[in-house]
């Protein structure tokens, strides 16, 4: 078995896709096939950490808008992450294998503090790490807490999980003639506008030099493959 490009990674998740086709809440099914996939691609020998958006539930800026303030709006989100994280971890526990949910915030009755030393001695269990509660403040997204967490522990690449494999010129989905790119630099992706991901995460990975990988999560498997070199998606880095 091949073994990992990438040995430690944090795999961003938005929250919208563990809905499924039911547009909002949790779709066991779906949180199903995710945690059999991230329990495959962990036993490849890399060690692996998930950041979940709370999309599905909750989205800040949306909240905001109906007449909560941002802030608030935000802290709701961010509390979504936590309900996400909480799912997915039963998920991979009922198929067999060991994580631990870690929060921005402090709420000991429901999981644990997140540290850099808590992260590092869970992974270097074996388990797969669930970091919620976004970075603890508002008016970041949980694209650029995905970077974050990565950088603080000494991750080798972020994976953003998607609908689409790659990075494209324009969505591919409503404009047929958009360009799909291999390879990026962070500035690139930055300057071009790409939607993919914020700006803000984009500079953060430039300024910290993580990869992030690209790629669609919807066929079983995908995040293995990643792993392993073998998948289809698009690198940003340099």
């Amino acid at each position: 078995m091949a073994e990992p490009v990438y040995r430690r990674v944090v795999i961003k998740i938005s929250g919208e896709y563990l809905a499924g086709s039911r547009g909002a809440g949790i779709d066991q099914a779906t949180v199903d096939r995710i945690a059999s996939d991230l329990i495959a691609a962990q036993k490849l020998g890399g060690e692996i950490a998930v950041v979940v958006g709370g999309g599905n539930m909750v989205r800040g800026v949306e909240v905001s808008s109906r007449g909560v303030s941002r802030t608030t709006g935000d802290t709701m989100g961010m509390l979504a992450t936590v309900m996400n994280c909480l799912a997915l971890e039963s998920a991979i526990e009922r198929h067999g294998a060991p994580a631990r949910t870690l929060s921005a915030f402090v709420m000991p009755e429901i999981c644990e503090l997140f540290t850099r030393g808590a992260a590092h001695n869970y992974l270097a269990q074996g388990r797969i790490v669930l970091l919620g509660g976004g970075t603890g403040n508002p008016f970041f997204t949980t694209d650029t807490t995905a970077v974050l967490r990565a950088a603080e522990i000494d991750a080798h690449a972020v994976l953003k999980a998607t609908n689409v494999d790659g990075v494209y010129s324009a969505d591919p989905k409503k404009d047929p003639a958009a360009k799909r790119f291999e390879r990026l630099t962070h500035s690139q992706a930055i300057e071009g506008g790409y939607k993919v991901m914020d700006a803000t995460a984009f500079a953060l990975a430039r300024e910290t030099s993580l990869p992030i990988i690209v790629f669609s999560i919807s066929e079983p498997g995908s995040i293995g493959a990643i792993l392993r070199g073998t998948g289809r998606g698009t690198i940003v880095a340099g």
